[in-house]
């Protein structure tokens, strides 16, 4: 929008909303404001002001201020101005194309929305807000309480559900600004009220503008960040230390959606150092997506040996024919996408949508619920998925477009290496200490909140190793269940003696010609623990003698064929040689 009459004058004062004083040419001039805002960081008595000559007869005054100087930085305070270029802004159709009917002041329900817009197939409200508030670069809206403000946003809600699509499009009359935030000192209800908005389909937007003493365009689009501004100073110090101090992993070598994907599965519940040679063995065996595809379960299983929660390898697969099958064997490029995939939760898909395609989408872990509860000082129980999901949204809002794998992976890194799990964290090498809460205020062992689990059932096993100096004994577990289809040494419940162990071995078919105890045992699972015991047992010819449907493998097939689960690792290690 163009004015057509400026002229420059400087700011005397403001006695009320609508009138300020101005010295013009030498001589003091009353002039209406038309901002009724507050305005009190802008209007600062000997700051340069522009004026646009008054339309209209019998007015009181002949001036209109509508541009303020702050810090050689021209700030528009005309309040009709945002209406104006959001009208041309949605005209030229960059909220919906092509637009046939633009309409200002619109009433839908009980509420008059500054534009309503439409085409061929779509319609929409579109609400404008004009912002002026601004410190250090953080713009906010309101600057003082209104209702009313509130009470649109739940209109357009209502507008949604009826089928038309909203938006609240905040016009920031200034250039330069680093993001959008509502104002929640001012008005928390309108906080809170754009949050449910978005997450009902309103589309929030915000736009600075270029201003310039007789123009006002609108310009670039600005980050909208509704739920925890402070998490914006987290992007250059994360960014920075990760590119600075990332360690050298296989994964981050050769960077693909398939390679991701496999470290991020296997690194859930195992440590770094342990997934290097099962991550370098795996894909040395399947080093495609269509090799993970066509592999035999018993091979995919046998890869997996050691690391655990099998269902994991399982859904990997089941995926990997998904993507073969829909996709044309190629991952898909889309968060929403992947995160359809078997098997794949919102971390993973974040990882891969992030690390491997640059999309800005949040993958949060344990290490990052654990930096970041410490960060905001929060007391909410990390093990509620509830918590989970509001840090993600609050993380989504910040994520650089420019440097969304560094800025996850720098997240990542620092819960592993800095704000550790386990023992104190090293804060003094935090990149992002200087505004942690739970740092400045000494809560880095009270945070983060984590409800003590629910005790596991503990469960007494005695595991059975025959052998017959050719072969040992195993059998397949059920296809369901805990460690469903893997192999396992054949075992009883309870601990039994070795005259029980005797007496069973007979029951079966079996000779016993020798028997040794072997060490007690346990396995932790997520919910139960195995309390074990064992003997080994050597008997004569057994394939030949035993009435068990069991499987009787030699060593060298025990090593390379059958997946037997990292639960029986003590007792696999007790088989002869």
């Amino acid at each position: 929008m163009k004015y057509k009459q400026i002229t420059e004058a400087i700011f005397k004062d403001r006695p009320n909303r609508f009138i300020a004083h101005v010295m013009l040419d030498g001589k003091e001039e009353a002039v209406h404001v038309k901002n009724t805002g507050r305005c009190k960081e802008l209007l600062i008595p000997g700051t340069r002001v522009w004026l646009e000559k008054g339309a209209g007869e019998g007015r009181k005054t002949q001036w209109d201020l509508v541009t303020v100087e702050k810090q050689n930085r021209l700030i528009n305070l005309d309040s009709q101005a945002p209406n104006q270029v959001a009208k041309e802004w949605v005209e030229a159709g960059n909220l919906l194309p092509n637009p046939t009917v633009v309409r200002p002041e619109t009433t839908f329900g009980n509420s008059r929305f500054d534009l309503y817009l439409e085409n061929q197939e779509r319609k929409a409200f579109v609400e404008v807000k004009g912002v002026t508030l601004e410190r250090e670069g953080v713009v906010l809206f309101p600057d003082a309480p209104s209702e009313r403000a509130v009470k649109h946003v739940e209109e357009l809600i209502k507008a949604v559900k009826a089928g038309y699509e909203a938006c609240i499009l905040f016009v920031i009359q200034m250039e330069g600004v680093k993001y959008f935030t509502p104002n929640k000192k001012t008005q928390p209800e309108f906080a809170e009220a754009l949050v449910k908005a978005q997450k009902a389909g309103v589309k929030i937007l915000a736009y600075d503008c270029l201003v310039e003493r007789d123009t006002l365009t609108l310009n670039r689009e600005v980050p909208v960040i509704l739920r925890e501004p402070t998490l914006m100073e987290l992007q250059d110090p994360v960014v920075n230390w990760f590119r600075a101090n990332k360690r050298k992993l296989p994964w981050r070598e050769q960077v693909s959606a398939y390679h991701v994907w496999v470290s991020e599965i296997m690194l859930q519940q195992t440590r770094v150092e342990a997934v290097k040679r099962y991550y370098e063995r795996f894909l040395e065996a399947l080093p495609e997506i269509k090799d993970l595809a066509e592999a035999p379960e018993d091979t995919i299983l046998k890869l997996w040996e050691g690391l655990g929660y099998y269902n994991r390898v399982r859904n990997m697969q089941q995926a990997a024919i998904q993507i073969q099958e829909e996709f044309g064997g190629y991952f898909p490029e889309d968060y929403d996408k992947i995160r359809e995939l078997k098997g794949i939760g919102s971390y993973t898909a974040g990882a891969i949508a992030s690390f491997a395609f640059g999309i800005p989408e949040p993958a949060v872990d344990g290490n990052v619920l654990r930096v970041l509860t410490r960060y905001l000082g929060s007391r909410e129980d990390i093990m509620k998925a509830k918590n989970k999901t509001r840090i993600e949204e609050a993380l989504r809002e910040v994520i650089p477009k420019e440097a969304a794998s560094d800025f996850n992976q720098g997240l990542i890194e620092i819960g592993a290496i800095v704000c550790v799990p386990n023992g104190a964290p090293l804060c003094e090498s935090c990149p992002i200490a200087e505004n942690c809460v739970a740092y400045r205020e000494n809560l880095t062992e009270e945070i983060p909140v984590k409800k003590k689990a629910k005790e596991r059932r503990i469960e007494k096993k005695t595991i059975l190793l025959f052998e017959d100096n050719e072969q040992i004994a195993i059998r397949k577990r059920s296809k369901r269940g805990l460690l469903a289809g893997l192999y396992e040494f054949p075992n009883l419940e309870g601990h039994l003696t070795q005259d029980e162990v005797v007496e069973y071995s007979k029951s079966i078919g079996l000779s016993p010609i020798q028997v040794w105890p072997l060490p007690a045992t346990k396995h932790i699972f997520s919910h139960v623990e195995w309390h074990m015991t064992g003997y080994r047992i050597r008997v004569d010819e057994l394939e030949k003698n035993c009435t068990e449907p069991l499987i009787f493998a030699g060593l060298d097939e025990l090593e390379k064929v059958y997946p037997i689960p990292s639960a029986f690792e003590a007792y696999k290690k007790e088989v002869p040689r």
